[in-house]
């Protein structure tokens, strides 16, 4: 009577053994270490710009001229990266449609404006992030329509 308990024991055992010997012997994917990905981490670019004039009357063409440097200093890039120039309204930053325009790092910007209604504003030109650029922006300056 006492060797049926054992033998089954030892039957378990041995399963077990040959599971974990399975385990071990057959490479998984479930045991192989993560791979960590570093992406390069991103230049900061530096955006001036400023308006032309900053006094307008309504409909009338200027430009908001500036330009965009990598910092630190590299050599310049052969893509284009996108600006856009934003209004402040109600304390919340909002581009204004069809100012978007390509620029080159290490390179000068111009975007042409105009404005149908009578209004001081409040704006800058805004660089989105990118893969290669962390956002950025330019410092914030005044524009009056008349």
């Amino acid at each position: 009577m006492d060797t049926a308990p054992r033998s089954r024991t030892h039957r378990l055992l041995a399963a077990a053994l040959v599971g974990c010997a399975a385990l071990l012997a057959v490479p998984g994917t479930a045991a192989a270490a993560p791979v960590a990905v570093h992406s390069p981490a991103k230049k900061h670019l530096t955006i001036s710009a400023k308006p032309v004039k900053d006094h307008v009357k309504v409909h009338e063409k200027t430009q908001v001229k500036g330009r965009l440097d990598i910092k630190p200093s590299a050599r310049s890039a052969e893509d284009l990266e996108l600006l856009v120039v934003q209004r402040l309204q109600a304390g919340v930053w909002i581009d204004l449609g069809g100012t978007e325009t390509p620029c080159q790092p290490n390179g000068n910007f111009s975007v042409d404006l105009s404005f149908d209604v009578s209004a001081e504003l409040t704006l800058r030109v805004f660089h989105p992030d990118s893969s290669l650029y962390a956002e950025s922006y330019s410092d914030v300056f005044a524009f009056v329509v008349l």
